[in-house]
C-alpha cells in the first residue's frame, strides 16, 4: 500500500479502522447494546387486517368510498357460500341449514345485519294491505308445492338473484355485516374465527352441504394471516439460504458467522426501530427483514472476500481488515447511500404499505453500513479467520480471462448488448396493470380458494358503487328521479362485466305492484311523488330491526345507492373501462345533481396501479438523482457517475419486457420494483468501478488492463453477490401473496441482467472509443505478465 497515493477518503478508512481493531471488545459491546436497545421495539409491533391501509390519506377513492361508508350502512361483511352436494336449495334440510345460519349470524360478534334467502323481506298484497314478511319460516315442514313458490319467488326477485342465490338455484348466501368499533385490531380476527366456526359446525349439522366463506371481513383478515404467514415462514428460509450461500462463495465457517453475525444484528435492528416508529406490520412490510437481511449480506461478502484475499497473499490478521475496509470502504458507503435512497423512494408510492417497506429497509440498511464497518472488523480480529487455498481455474482468473475477451471485443460486445436490450424494452408496452385483489393471494390460502367458489356458484366479487344525489331532501320519490335511476340501473345489468346491480329502482317497482293487486302491469315506477313517498314510508314501517333500507336510501332520503358486482374475472382494465362507459352515460341522462363518481373497494384496486405508476414516477426522477450525485461524488468523475446509470436502469427496463412475454400482467408491485431495484442493481457498479478507478489511479493502468484488474479483484465478490441477493429475493417468490411474489421475482432478474449488463455493457461501455489495436493487445499481454508473476 503506497500511502503517498493514498486518497483522503482512504487515509480516513485506515485510521478509522486502526482504532476500531486496537478494541475490539468495547466496540462489540457498543454496537450489541445499541441493537438491543433498538430491540426494545419489538413487542410494540403489531399487525394491520384492514385493506384500507393500501390506499392513502388523501386517495380520492378511498374519500369517495369513505364518504359511500357515512351515507349508507357500512358493507364490512361476510358472506357464507351455502352449496348443497346434491341438487339445488330448495329442499327442507338445505333451507332449514340457510335458515339457521342466518339465525346463528347474528350472534356474531359486532354482526348489525343479516341478509339471505329465507329472510329477505318479501312483499306481497293481501288486499288493500301490504304484507312484508321473511320468504322462508319453518323450512323443515315446506310441502312440495310451497317449495316450488318459494323458488319461483326467489329467482324472480332481482335483490335476490344473483346475488343470494343463484341462478339455478345451486347455491345461497347468508351475508353478515359487522360495524367495527376500530377500537382493537383483534376485531377482525375475532370475527373471522366466530364465523369460521359457525360454518364448521352447519356443515357438521348438515353434512348435505358445504360452506365457503368470503367478503370484506375475510379479506381484510386474509391480508393479517398472510402476513403472519410469510414471517413464519420466509425468513428461516431465507437464513438457511444465506448460510448455504456463504458457506460455498467463503468457505470459510469462521467467516460465514461473522457475516450471519452482521445480517441478524441488522435485520433486528431493523424490525425494532420499525416498532418504536409505531409501524403496523403487513403482508408487504412483513418481508422487510427478509430483504434486510438479503442486503446487509453484501457489503459483508465484499469486506471478507477481500481480506481472504490479502491473508492469501501473506498479510497479518490487522493489517487484512485493515485492506479490506479501505478498498471497500467508497464502495459500501456508496451503496448503502445508494439502496437506501431506492428504497426511500417507496415513500412517492400511493400506497402506504410500500412507505413501510422503504422504511424498514433504509433502518435496516443504514444499520448494516454502521455495523460494517465497527462491529464487523472488530469481531473478524477476534475469530480464527483462515483464508482457505485458491484452487487452480478459481474463479477470480476465469474472470481474468473473461475480462481481457472483452477488451479484445468490446465493439462487437456493445452492439450485442444493445440490440438485445432494445429486443427487450420494445416489448414493454405489451405490459398490462392489473390488480386483481383475490387474486394478491394464491391458492394455498383459504381466502383465495373460497373466494374463486363464491364466483363460480353464487356471485360476483368486485363492488362498484354509486351514490346518486336526488338534489333535495326526499328528493328519491320524484318520478323523474327514479326513471334516471331505472334507466341507470338497467343499463349496468346489460354490461358484459356486470353480475348483479342492487337499486332502489327494483324495491319502488315491485311496492308500486303490490299495491296494485300485484298487478304485473304496475311493476314500473309510480306516476306521482306522493305515491312512491307513501309506498317507501309504508314499506319501512313494516320491516324488522335491523333489515331497514340504509344499506340503500339515505337517511334523509335525498340520495341512493346503486351497487353493481363484478364478475370475478374480470381485470381493472377493464373495470376501468366500464367506469368510462358509466360516467358517459350519467353525463347523457343524468340530470347535473345525479353525476356521481364511482367508489367502492372494486373502483379503489382498479385504479390504484396507475396512481401508483404516477406517483412513482417522482420517485424515480429522485431516486436517479441523488444517486447519481453520490456515484460522481465518490468515483470522483462526472462521466463515469453518469455512465454508470446506463448499465443500472437498462437491466430494470429489461426486466419489464421480459415479463411483459413471460406474464403480461403486473399488479402493484411493477411500480414498487423500478426504485427498488436501481438502488440494489447499482452495488455492484459501484465496486466495478471504484477497482477499475483505483486500477487507473494507483496502479496507472491503461483502460483495457484496469477492466481486467476490476474483473479479477471484485468480479467474484460480485458474482457471489449476486448470487446471495437473487437468492434472497426468490425466496420472496415463495409467499402466498403476490405482491411480495412479484416484488421478489422481478428484483431477482433485473438483479441477474444487472449481473451481466456489468459484466459486458459496463466494460464495453469503459472501453468504447478505444480501439481494439495492437497497444491494447500489448497492454493486455503485460498485465498477464504482472499477474503470473505474482
Amino acid at each position: 500500500m503506497d500511502r503517498d497515493r493514498l486518497t483522503p477518503l482512504d487515509r480516513f478508512a485506515v485510521a478509522w479502522t486502526g482504532r476500531v481493531i486496537r478494541r475490539p471488545g468495547w466496540v462489540i459491546a457498543a454496537a450489541l447494546a445499541a441493537v438491543l436497545a433498538a430491540a426494545t421495539g419489538i413487542p410494540q409491533l403489531r399487525f394491520s387486517n384492514d385493506y384500507r391501509i393500501y390506499f392513502g390519506p388523501q386517495n380520492p377513492e378511498l374519500l369517495a368510498f369513505e364518504a359511500l361508508q357515512a351515507t349508507y350502512a357500512k358493507s364490512d361483511n361476510v358472506l357464507f357460500v351455502v352449496m348443497p352436494k346434491e341438487g339445488e336449495v330448495f329442499t327442507p334440510r338445505v333451507l332449514a341449514a340457510i335458515e339457521e345460519l342466518t339465525a346463528a349470524a347474528w350472534q356474531l360478534p359486532y354482526a348489525s345485519r343479516v341478509d339471505s334467502l329465507t329472510n329477505f323481506q318479501h312483499s306481497s298484497a293481501e288486499g288493500d294491505e301490504l304484507t312484508v314478511a321473511d320468504l322462508v319460516r319453518g323450512a323443515r315442514d315446506l310441502g312440495r308445492d310451497e317449495l316450488a313458490e318459494k323458488r319461483r319467488i326467489a329467482l324472480a326477485e332481482p335483490a335476490l338473484a344473483g346475488l343470494l342465490l343463484s341462478p339455478d338455484a345451486g347455491a345461497a348466501g347468508v351475508n353478515a355485516v359487522f360495524q367495527f368499533p376500530q377500537e382493537s385490531l383483534a376485531e377482525v380476527p375475532e370475527t373471522a374465527a366466530a364465523a369460521r366456526a359457525l360454518a364448521r359446525r352447519i356443515a357438521a349439522e348438515y353434512p348435505e352441504v358445504e360452506l365457503a366463506l368470503s367478503g370484506v371481513a375475510m379479506l381484510n383478515n386474509a391480508f393479517s394471516e398472510a402476513g403472519r404467514r410469510d414471517a413464519a415462514t420466509l425468513m428461516p428460509l431465507m437464513l438457511g439460504v444465506l448460510i448455504l450461500f456463504m458457506l460455498i462463495t467463503l468457505r470459510s465457517f469462521w467467516a460465514s458467522v461473522a457475516t450471519l453475525s452482521l445480517v441478524a444484528l441488522s435485520a433486528t435492528a431493523a424490525v425494532g426501530l420499525a416498532g418504536r416508529l409505531g409501524i403496523l406490520l403487513n403482508p408487504v412490510a412483513v418481508t422487510a427483514p427478509t430483504i434486510v437481511m438479503t442486503l446487509a449480506i453484501a457489503d459483508a461478502v465484499h469486506l471478507l472476500t477481500s481480506m481472504l484475499a490479502a491473508l492469501r497473499e501473506g498479510a497479518g490478521k490487522a493489517a487484512a481488515v485493515v485492506e479490506s475496509v479501505r478498498l471497500n470502504f467508497v464502495a459500501v458507503v456508496v451503496t448503502s447511500l445508494s439502496t437506501m435512497a431506492g428504497f426511500l423512494s417507496l415513500r412517492f408510492s400511493d400506497a402506504p404499505p410500500f412507505h413501510d417497506l422503504g422504511t424498514i429497509v433504509a433502518l435496516g440498511i443504514a444499520a448494516a453500513l454502521v455495523l460494517s464497518l465497527t462491529f464487523l472488523p472488530a469481531l473478524l480480529i477476534l475469530l480464527p479467520i483462515r483464508a482457505p487455498a485458491r484452487g487452480a481455474g478459481a474463479l477470480p482468473e476465469r474472470l481474468d480471462r473473461f475480462g481481457g475477451w472483452i477488451a479484445r471485443h468490446h465493439r462487437r460486445v456493445l452492439a450485442a448488448a444493445a440490440a438485445t436490450a432494445a429486443a427487450a424494452i420494445g416489448c414493454m408496452p405489451l405490459l398490462e396493470l392489473n390488480d386483481q385483489w383475490v387474486e394478491y393471494f394464491d391458492r394455498r390460502v383459504e381466502f383465495r380458494r373460497h373466494a374463486e367458489l363464491t364466483d363460480r356458484y353464487l356471485t360476483g366479487l368486485y363492488l362498484v358503487e354509486w351514490s346518486l344525489p336526488a338534489g333535495e331532501v326526499d328528493g328519491v320519490s320524484d318520478p323523474a328521479y327514479l326513471r334516471v335511476l331505472e334507466a341507470f340501473t338497467g343499463w349496468l345489468r346489460a354490461q358484459p362485466e356486470v353480475r348483479h346491480v342492487a337499486s332502489y329502482a327494483d324495491v319502488v317497482k315491485r311496492l308500486n305492484r303490490n299495491l296494485h293487486g300485484d298487478d304485473e302491469a304496475y311493476d314500473r315506477i309510480p306516476d306521482e311523488r306522493r305515491a312512491a313517498a307513501q309506498y317507501l314510508l309504508l314499506y319501512e314501517l313494516s320491516l324488522p330491526y335491523g333489515l331497514d333500507l340504509t344499506d340503500r336510501v339515505a337517511v334523509d332520503r335525498s340520495a341512493t345507492r346503486v351497487t353493481a358486482t363484478l364478475d370475478g374475472d374480470v381485470t381493472t382494465r377493464e373495470t376501468r373501462a366500464l367506469l368510462h362507459r358509466a360516467k358517459d352515460v350519467l353525463a347523457r341522462q343524468a340530470p347535473p345533481a345525479m353525476r356521481a363518481e364511482a367508489s367502492g373497494p372494486g373502483v379503489m384496486f382498479a385504479r390504484i396501479s396507475q396512481r401508483n405508476v404516477d406517483s412513482m414516477l417522482r420517485g424515480n426522477v429522485l431516486a436517479v438523482i441523488l444517486i447519481a450525485a453520490v456515484m460522481v461524488l465518490a468515483l470522483r468523475s462526472l462521466g463515469l457517475g453518469l455512465l454508470s446509470l446506463v448499465p443500472n436502469t437498462i437491466p430494470i427496463l429489461m426486466t419489464f419486457g421480459f415479463w411483459a412475454l413471460v406474464a403480461g400482467r403486473v399488479g402493484m408491485a411493477g411500480a414498487m420494483v423500478s426504485v427498488s431495484a436501481l438502488g440494489i442493481v447499482v452495488d455492484d457498479t459501484v465496486h466495478f468501478l471504484t477497482k477499475y478507478a483505483r486500477a487507473r489511479r494507483e496502479r496507472g493502468l491503461g483502460r483495457p488492463a484496469a477492466v481486467r484488474h476490476a474483473f479479477r479483484t471484485v468480479g467474484s465478490a460480485i458474482v457471489s453477490t449476486t448470487a446471495i441477493l437473487s437468492a434472497g429475493f426468490l425466496a420472496l417468490a415463495l409467499s402466498t401473496f403476490r405482491i411480495n411474489f412479484e416484488l421478489g421475482l422481478l428484483t431477482a432478474i433485473a438483479l441477474l441482467l444487472a449481473l451481466a449488463a456489468d459484466f459486458t455493457l459496463l466494460p464495453a461501455l469503459l472501453l468504447w472509443g478505444r480501439r481494439a489495436d495492437e497497444s491494447t493487445e500489448k497492454e493486455i499481454a503485460s498485465h498477464e505478465t504482472a499477474l503470473a508473476r505474482s
